[in-house]
């Protein structure tokens, strides 16, 4: 004869049932795909796909710009233009104006941020795309980030620019990265065209004027 099963008090009994209850739950939750993970929300973004030579065409464009500079009294390497990222119509370009109103944060890409946002009367700039002879300081690609650019596209990368003169290295992307703003960087495109600005010996005589203890 099969002896009986020591009963369990009841409190332990209903604990026992209430956990093998939850546990059935929990098991059924995950094998039935109810249950979706929480995580970060990415922005929309509505930069429509740019080909790499229409990329390239319009940064040749920008540094060929940029390069008038070179041949007046106040010679600058960082230039940036927004376009509308899916029109493709150019709505502002503009070089770096530090020395010209005396304004440390009018980088190139800051400034043509602000005459963007002041001609459309916007503080957004979503569904905007920015093009910058040089990568973007950290500055600049917060600017960027706050504007809500679709995408940001750079010609020389900062290791480059440090050689001529103060930078902080902090890359664009890892401003994006520890950002909950989304954004796509491109770059470096046409690396070596936009390097050419700063080679310049015009805008050499000026690298060494600005990084002169005395300037």
């Amino acid at each position: 004869m099969r002896q009986s099963e020591p009963a369990l008090p009841l409190d332990a009994s209903r604990r026992a049932f209430l956990r093998s209850a939850s546990l059935a739950a929990t098991a059924s939750m995950f094998s039935g795909g109810h249950i979706t993970l929480a995580g970060p929300h990415p922005a929309a973004n509505t930069a429509s796909p740019v080909e790499p030579a229409l990329d390239a065409k319009r940064m040749r464009e920008l540094a060929a710009w940029t390069g008038l500079t070179m041949q007046t009294p106040n010679p600058v390497p960082y230039g940036a233009e927004v376009f509308h990222s899916k029109t493709g119509e150019r709505l502002m370009r503009a070089t770096n104006a530090v020395r010209k109103e005396n304004d440390p944060s009018a980088h190139g890409e800051v400034h043509a941020i602000r005459l963007a946002c002041s001609k459309l009367g916007s503080y957004s700039l979503s569904g905007y795309t920015l093009y910058t002879t040089c990568e973007p300081c950290p500055m600049c690609m917060a600017c960027a980030l706050w504007a809500g650019l679709d995408r940001v596209v750079y010609g020389a990368t900062l290791a480059a620019s440090a050689r001529f003169g103060h930078q902080i290295m902090i890359s664009a992307a890892e401003v994006v990265k520890r950002s909950d703003i989304s954004c796509v960087v491109d770059g470096p495109v046409e690396r070596d065209f936009c390097l050419t600005l700063f080679t310049n010996p015009n805008m050499q005589k000026a690298f060494k004027k600005w990084n002169s203890p005395k300037h």
